[in-house]
């Protein structure tokens, strides 16, 4: 009986070995950690329809997610034969509409918010001010931290400025325009780094 026992008890000495050395302790308490998170924090699962099918200019709108600026696809309705200073103040309100608006059902669910607040307008530059000048309806220095970095990233990365990474910005007041830049920093800490701005001369 002994030596018939024998293969049994070294088989499991063989299994006991093998479950320890694969770092598995055998437990008769059920563990339950709860389902595994179906969405990243500020990462959406797949693309948004709803903002890719809508017709117009494709473009990117920085909206904030955790402290960070997050760009997100949109489009603005531009229409045809516009010049080119005022293509460039329709595409800036558009993208400041875009930016007032309340995102998708999934961006929510993502953690996507947005400081830039309903009623904000823009219009182009007044005599004096550099060719390429945005005024908008609330002075600059009035938004939130987070608010202007997300108009500054937004602007500066669109057709309404140059593509340099900046876009000059003034206020409804008969004040000088400023150069507003965009920088990693912006983008990583908006709430705690204001974009650099410097004073332009007029054109």
């Amino acid at each position: 009986m002994t030596v018939r026992r024998l293969p049994a008890l070294t088989g499991l000495l063989v299994l006991a070995v093998l479950l320890t050395g694969c770092g598995i302790r055998a437990t008769e308490v059920p563990t339950d950690y709860g389902p595994a998170p179906s969405r990243v924090r500020c990462s959406l699962a797949e693309p948004d329809v709803s903002t890719q099918a809508a017709p117009g200019l494709p473009a990117q709108v920085f909206l904030l997610c955790g402290s960070s600026l997050v760009a997100v696809d949109r489009t603005v309705r531009v229409p045809d034969g516009a010049s080119d200073s005022g293509r460039r103040v329709l595409v800036a309100q558009g993208l400041l509409d875009e930016l007032a608006a309340q995102p998708s059902a999934a961006e929510k669910e993502a953690g996507y918010t947005s400081d830039v607040r309903r009623g904000l307008t823009v219009t182009g530059p007044r005599s004096g001010d550099p060719e390429d000048t945005l005024r908008l309806s609330t002075d600059p220095d009035d938004l939130t931290s987070y608010a202007l970095a997300q108009v500054v990233c937004t602007f500066s990365d669109s057709a309404a400025a140059e593509g340099d990474g900046s876009v000059i910005l003034a206020g409804p007041a008969d004040r000088s325009a400023r150069r507003y830049s965009c920088t990693d920093e912006v983008r990583a800490r908006p709430g705690s780094n204001e974009p650099p701005a410097d004073e332009v001369a007029g054109g």
